[in-house]
């Protein structure tokens, strides 16, 4: 929200300008107003004592200043300390499309008899201020070099400060609107813009006079992003934030002009002023431009002509500041240039814009930080017995001072003051006085600092304030955000609508949202503004310095009071009557919102404490909030519940049958908190494995017991050979699971298990699953129940479970010997055991393979026993299971099995057997790779994977040139089988290794259809495939060897291999399409020949041939003969139309073409196509004779 300052005549002195985004606050705004001088400066310097005395002896009095008159009679009017309350129905509010919304009036100021009234010393020291000129000083040192200066100058002035008492006196005034965004101060006016495009005007005393504009037309125009009142209170100017500009009459609320062309479309406004010149104004807008409006009336019709004084391309300007001449200065003869002051990024540039435009200033800022704030502020002051304007800018951390004089010859000459350097940020500057400044820094604190001293007076915290910001406007995001990084930049701390002063005081609009919202009972909105405040990301609270715990600390306090009025409220609105999933979805839609801010406050205490209390007068609504409890436990938001809640909570699921959402509760809570009886029992009753295992793990360090009664639900079954339930299936994978972590220092189902217990609970569990007999023996029980459990629940995961194990326990001694006593027991269990299958064998010894290929093995198993395991997987008493067995041993020899067999017995074996995979294995190992080939050919399975074996042994470098040309020769040797499996990836691998060989291949085919699919696969382009062209140019006779069983086996494709082949011999195609008598192709080769004549007398036989048919067939048949004949005589006539361009005149004149057979076919075929149309309409016309009605006689 930015501010701009006017100034007062008559009884319209001091008028201010504030702009904003109303959805930031909610109205509170902070007055800063200085004391009386006398009062604030506490004591005189000898040297200021003797200066008042040489002013009152040149015949300056303070009571008689112009300025002085003009401060305090603008003071004296508009006491905003001293505004009483008002009340919305004590005024009559005009009416308006839409009324704004007016909740009127928040916090009532203390009353205060004391008036503003300023007194000005600077005015009475009529000292020349030039004799500093050029001169810099720290604020927080006169020598910046000297860190013990630095501190001493600090030590005095925070004495000084004490000397000098408080110098602001703070008032707050009362909360408009909810929607404010931007605000105009006068003496007796105050002019409110909203983010609905509203402009409200108030009196002094906050009392509503009009109410400007429509939501309509805010809807169009977008926020009012800046106000102006011009000298004489008559006029308001609106800047939008789609751009627009409007005028209108203060005195009857009348819209005099809106003004839509002033600037380029697509830019805000960012600032407009009224200058002295009431028909002059100037705008600024985001896209860093500066226009001068001109108002006219011509013949009743007002306009506006605009003309552009600054281009933003040029660099963009983000603040602008004519210079305001009070109604005492008014001959003052600065004033006829109309100077303006402008704030690029780079630059402040001052000019003149009458009696022409000129520039009269330039001035480069140097290096400063870009997110810097540009500011300007004109004021006079007094120098050698005359007032002259001041302008001060700064952008960073130091002041500039440009003293602006007009020498006798009509020039202007700028010259620089004494600089104030600071050690903070500023983000707004505002003259209190000639002599006095008030500065507003990035923290939001305030400074009050005397210019000529440069000694900070005093300091004043606006955190609380909550400033309003443009930086929405900055950034131009009503027309789609289109401004330069640099710009909105810059916006992030533009608070130029935002701040206003004069005559003494300024004007703050900050915001107070969270009270608002609570009146409007919109809890979850204050809740979630109140932790953005908590978190340091609300726009008032970014970038803020001070004690950052302090405040959490506050903003929690205040929302734990929030939480408390909102369950008050969640409890009041409960619906009396009606359906209880009406009452139960009112508290689902409000207790989450109560947990959540209080797990994100850490307020676990008020959560159980006042909260639960509160709910638990409702049943419904203590259900509601136990059952919300789940999903933040599950998460692990809330891992600690109070006894008294965890036993209801117990008690709520069960008596709904949640037993599973207790199961998953449990397992996430702080054991600490439960009460393990009840758990326990409830969890045997219930059958809550994993509760149980949480509860007497974490509560009672037992990890033996829960595995005990698991082993009881899975055991008998699996021991009797019945088949396992679901339910049975699912406790033996959690069996497996859980054994798995305890052996590797894992908690069930979550976490881990205490460092100090690891060796314990390995321990135990590895003794209890090589017990020789269960805690209750039954009279059948074998050795080593709990193994063979688990071998027969789950042979390979039991396994996979053992090979984890003895990867983590490797450096273990303990663990070691273990591990080979498991190993034994194994053995002992499956070797001379029928109850295993050859895939539950064949798993333990992939299993033992692995542990003995490892290099630091140090299991011991007997040799002896992998050669009974390739007896029993190569020699089975029946047949069965061929594939399970076969992939057994081929997994047992990849997982390093190899080394426990003789390498030729097991090649023996695997080849009686017919595991061909594993001969495979076995052949690659020696390098026998032609033998692999009868692998694939043997196997059934895979015999279409030997194209793709013998290609990459082929092409795929890293084999010998004696080991490709064994692979090449025993593939030459299966040639009929290859082409048998699949003729066509025969050829694609023919033809890309065995080409030179093809005629060699074709004979060894002695089925002619074998010899047809192959050639086809080659030579055929017909879909699309590219054909060796090496291949077709080295065996020409192979085409028409193709070519021949082409016309055997599929007749129709040869005239579509002749157009697309290349590479057959004429004289030889034409004997094997007139052997098989395929007159269409033969005429086709004749023609290609260039015997054009043997071509045509052909298609002459065609002709008659389908006109014998077409006069022979029968009626049925007539229509389509007639078609193949007209296509006949089609194609005889388009070889007579290719060719006749290659006929001499004598050929042309032959009366063979004239007179002879072409003439007669021509005769035949005309009569016979006039029977044939005769007959047609003849048929039809009986047709429809039999389909009348006969007449009656």
């Amino acid at each position: 929200m930015a501010v701009s300052q006017g100034r007062g005549r008559g009884s319209c002195r001091g008028e201010r300008a504030v702009s904003g985004r109303g959805w930031e606050w909610a109205g509170p705004a902070l007055v800063a107003s200085q004391r009386p001088v006398r009062g604030l400066w506490g004591r005189e310097t000898g040297a200021r004592r003797r200066s008042r005395s040489r002013d009152q002896g040149s015949g300056i009095r303070m009571s008689e200043s112009p300025e002085t008159r003009s401060l305090a009679s603008a003071s004296s009017q508009l006491n905003l300390t001293e505004a009483e309350g008002i009340d919305d129905k004590e005024f009559d509010i005009p009416q308006v499309d839409t009324p704004p919304t007016l909740e009127s009036i928040l916090n009532e100021t203390e009353d205060e008899d004391e008036s503003f009234i300023l007194e000005d010393p600077a005015l009475l020291n009529m000292d020349s201020i030039d004799t500093h000129s050029g001169e810099t000083s720290s604020l927080a040192s006169s020598d910046s070099g000297d860190r013990t200066n630095l501190k001493r100058r600090k030590k005095i002035s925070d004495a000084n400060s004490g000397i000098h008492g408080s110098v602001v006196r703070r008032s707050v005034l009362k909360g408009v609107s909810a929607q404010v965004v931007s605000a105009a101060v006068v003496s007796n006016v105050i002019a409110v813009g909203t983010s609905h495009g509203l402009a409200l005007v108030f009196d002094p005393n906050q009392a509503l006079r009009l109410c400007l504009g429509s939501t309509a037309v805010g809807a169009q125009y977008g926020a009012v992003s800046a106000l102006s009142i011009n000298s004489d209170c008559t006029r308001l100017l609106c800047g939008f934030a789609k751009g627009q500009i409007t005028m209108w009459d203060l005195a009857n609320g009348k819209l005099l002009r809106t003004i839509t062309d002033a600037h380029p479309p697509g830019t805000a406004i960012l600032h407009i002023k009224f200058t002295d010149d009431p028909t002059t104004a100037i705008c600024n807008d985001s896209g860093g431009s500066v226009f001068e409006l001109a108002f006219k009336r011509v013949m009743g019709v007002r306009t506006c002509e605009s003309r552009c004084l600054f281009s933003g391309a040029k660099g963009e300007v983000c603040c602008v500041e004519p210079l305001l001449v009070k109604a005492e200065l008014r001959d003052h003869p600065i004033t006829q240039y109309a100077l303006l002051a402008m704030a690029s990024l780079t630059k402040v540039l001052v000019i003149g814009l009458k009696p022409a435009l000129k520039v009269w200033l330039t001035f480069p800022y140097g290096r400063t930080n870009p997110a810097s704030v540009p500011l300007l502020s004109w004021q006079f002051v007094a120098v050698q017995n005359a007032v002259t304007p001041m302008l001060a800018f700064c952008r960073g951390d130091a002041i500039h001072f440009l003293l602006v004089k007009k020498d006798e010859s009509g020039a202007i000459h700028v010259s620089k003051q004494k600089q104030l350097h600071l050690h903070y940020d500023l983000i707004n500057l505002t003259w209190i006085n000639s002599r006095t400044l008030a500065l507003l820094d990035s923290a939001e604190k305030l400074h009050v600092v005397d210019r000529h001293s440069q000694e900070e007076l005093e300091i004043v915290d606006l955190a609380e304030v909550q400033l309003v910001y443009n930086s929405s406007h900055f950034k131009s995001l009503a027309t789609g955000g289109n401004v330069s990084q640099a710009l909105a930049l810059v916006g992030e701390k533009a608070c130029y609508q935002s701040v206003s002063g004069h005559g003494g005081q300024i004007i703050y609009l900050g915001t107070k949202r969270v009270d608002y919202l609570l009146k409007q009972e919109r809890f979850i909105e204050a809740l979630s503004l109140a932790w953005s405040f908590h978190e340091g990301k609300a726009k008032a609270v970014v970038g803020l310095f001070g004690d950052q715990s302090k405040r959490k600390g506050v903003v929690a306090d205040r929302m734990a009071e929030i939480l408390l009025q909102y369950a008050d409220r969640a409890l009041k609105k409960c619906p009396e009557q009606g359906k209880l999933q009406v009452m139960e979805q009112h508290f689902e839609d409000m207790v989450p919102v109560m947990v959540d801010y209080c797990l994100l406050l850490e307020r676990i205490d008020l959560l159980f404490g006042q909260i639960y209390t509160k709910l638990s007068e409702i049943s419904v609504a203590k259900g509601v909030f136990l059952e919300c409890l789940e999903p933040y436990i599950l998460n692990d938001k809330l891992p600690s519940i109070t006894p008294q809640v965890m036993k209801d909570l117990l008690i709520h699921f069960q008596d709904r049958d949640m037993m599973e959402n207790i199961e998953a509760c449990i397992v996430h809570m702080d054991i600490t908190s439960l009460d393990i009886q009840q758990v326990v029992h409830m969890c045997w009753e219930h059958c809550l494995y994993d509760a149980m295992i949480y509860v007497y793990n974490r509560g009672m360090n037992d990890y033996i017991t829960p595995m005990e009664k698991l082993f009881q639900v899975i055991g008998p079954p699996l021991r009797a050979g019945k088949p396992l339930s679901d339910q049975q299936v699912v406790m033996g994978n959690k069996l497996l699971v859980y054994i798995s972590c305890c052996l590797a220092g894992r908690a069930y189902p979550l976490g881990n298990v205490p460092e100090d217990l690891v060796p314990l609970v390995k321990h135990q569990v590895f003794e209890f699953l090589i017990r020789l007999h269960s805690t209750e023996v039954a009279s059948d029980e074998e050795l080593y129940p709990q193994i063979r459990t688990l071998l027969h629940f789950d042979t390979r995961e039991f396994l996979n479970v053992l090979a984890l194990t003895f990867e983590d326990f490797r450096n273990d001694k303990q663990a070691i010997e273990h591990q080979q006593r498991i190993v034994d027991i194994l053995l002992t269990v499956m070797v001379e055991n029928s109850d295993f299958t050859p895939s539950q064998v064949g798993c333990l010894f992939t299993f033992l393979a692995r542990q003995l290929a490892k290099p630091d093995n140090t299991l011991f198993v007997n040799r002896m026993l992998f050669d009974q395991v390739l007896e029993f997987l190569c020699s089975p008493d029946d047949e069965s299971r061929h594939a399970e067995r076969q992939q057994v041993l081929l997994e047992l020899l990849q997982a390093g099995g190899i080394v426990q067999f003789d390498e030729n017995r097991l090649i023996t074996m695997a080849e009686k057997a017919a595991f061909y995979q594993v001969c495979e294995f076995m052949y690659e190992k020696k390098q026998l790779y032609d033998k692999i080939i009868s692998c694939y050919l043997n196997d059934p399975v895979r015999r279409e994977e030997i194209f793709s074996y013998i290609h990459n042994m082929l092409s795929i470098p890293g084999y010998s040139c004696e080991e490709k040309k064994s692979v090449w020769n025993k593939a030459m040797e299966h040639i009929k089988d290859l082409v048998t499996i699949n003729p066509a990836k025969a050829g694609e691998l023919f033809a890309v290794h065995f080409f030179t060989e093809l005629r060699v291949i074709v004979d060894q085919l002695e089925d002619q259809h074998l010899v047809f699919q192959l050639l086809q696969s080659l030579l055929d382009s017909s879909d699309g495939v590219q054909v060796n062209r090496e291949l077709q140019q080295l065996n020409p006779d192979i085409h028409e060897q193709y070519l021949d069983l082409l016309c055997q086996y599929d007749p129709h494709q040869v005239m579509d291999f002749l157009k697309v082949s290349e590479y057959y011999r004429l004289e030889e195609a034409i004997q094997v399409t007139e052997k098989h008598k395929l007159r269409e192709a033969s005429a086709y080769l004749l023609e290609k020949k260039g015997d054009v004549h043997a071509a045509f007398f052909v298609l002459l036989e065609i002709l008659k041939h389908k006109l014998s048919l077409f006069t022979d067939g029968a009626r049925e048949e007539n229509e389509e003969m007639a078609q193949a004949a007209e296509s006949a005589l089609e194609e005889t006539i388009a070889l007579c139309q290719r060719n006749s361009h290659s006929l001499n005149q004598q050929q042309r004149e032959d009366p063979m073409y004239a007179k002879g057979k072409l003439g007669e076919i021509q005769t035949l075929i005309l009569g016979m196509l006039d029977t044939f149309n005769y007959e047609q309409v003849s048929n039809q016309g009986d047709c429809s004779h039999q389909h009348q009605p006969h007449s009656p006689r």
